[in-house]
């Protein structure tokens, strides 16, 4: 059975993606379930992670977001029958790929799909739906009545163009607060240095001096820096603010089971959001198997605006 697999060059650096024949699949255990895969999206890798968490492979396998029909579940399986439709996230430690026809998966890991949600669009937005989730949910506890500013993000109230350099976006965000700055900030990266040690690719991004001062009192910053660094005077200003910091990484979910219950409400809410229309996934057209590689090589280095999905 085929599936795609990263393959690390000697250089450490460089990436290879190839497509490898499994023999057979893993023995269905009491607790798991066999799928036939339906659609399978391809997200980036995250080296730096895998190596920091002891989990480098000879081949690692690709796609992780699948969704698909169950074909025979173990002998202690209570949450899925036979012909039910599903959709989950494999854990980091997997053997499998989600490219391969058929997969085995604990239960502990899939929720049902909606009828109504297509295989792409279960897929396409189950990733993106935990870390929106993790930030606004579980990091930042977002209520009706706080003010919240999405860096790079899309359908919210009001947009703040700054590609165009027209608007300065603390100028903006304080003047649409009345001066009382942000309840909420959840950025998509941000700028540590001065813009001359910096590449053309960070020079949207806002310094970290300014979301400390859009911050208002008691306010959150939620941050997809890993590397975040804050001198004295920045500590001195979020004590000041009576501010606190969260980093965000969705992948503390599978990497520990003591919050399984809680990560399965989560999935069975994004679906729920989903099929309502709250969530609106950005899919690229539906890619066929024998592209898989290509697309994910494309994915690897950022070369793609829209969420790409395997369908199978």
């Amino acid at each position: 059975m085929k599936g795609l697999y990263w393959q690390q060059i000697s250089s450490g650096e460089e990436t290879n993606f190839v497509i490898l024949e499994k023999d057979n699949l893993p023995v269905l255990n009491d607790n798991c379930v066999k799928v036939q895969v339906k659609a399978c999206a391809l997200n980036r890798i995250n080296m730096k992670l895998l190596s920091e968490i002891k989990m480098e492979k000879e081949f690692l396998p690709i796609g992780r977001e699948i969704a698909g029909v169950v074909l025979e579940i173990g002998g202690k399986v209570s949450s899925f029958q036979p012909q039910d439709e599903v959709v989950g996230i494999l854990p980091l430690d997997s053997d499998e790929s989600g490219l391969c026809e058929v997969i085995v998966i604990h239960e502990h890991y899939l929720v049902h799909k909606p009828e109504k949600v297509s295989w792409l669009e279960a897929v396409g937005t189950i990733c993106d739906g935990v870390r929106a989730y993790t930030a606004l949910h579980y990091l930042s506890f977002v209520s009706p009545e706080k003010t919240l500013l999405v860096m790079d993000g899309a359908s919210v109230a009001r947009i703040i163009d700054e590609s165009n350099g027209k608007y300065d976006l603390t100028e903006s965000c304080l003047e649409e607060t009345g001066g009382l700055g942000v309840d909420i900030i959840l950025d998509a990266g941000v700028r540590l240095y001065s813009k001359e040690s910096e590449t053309t690719s960070q020079h949207l991004l806002p310094h970290k001096h300014d979301i400390i001062t859009l911050l208002s009192v008691g306010g959150h910053w939620v941050t997809t820096e890993e590397n975040l660094q804050l001198d004295p005077p920045d500590s001195r200003c979020l004590f000041l603010k009576g501010a606190t910091i969260s980093f965000l990484n969705e992948e503390v979910w599978n990497l520990s089971n003591m919050k399984q219950g809680k990560y399965l409400c989560m999935l069975e809410d994004i679906m729920e959001k989903l099929s309502n229309g709250v969530f609106r996934p950005h899919l690229d057209e539906p890619i066929p198997l024998y592209e898989a590689k290509v697309s994910m090589e494309m994915v690897q280095k950022n070369q793609t605006r829209k969420r790409q999905v395997v369908q199978l």
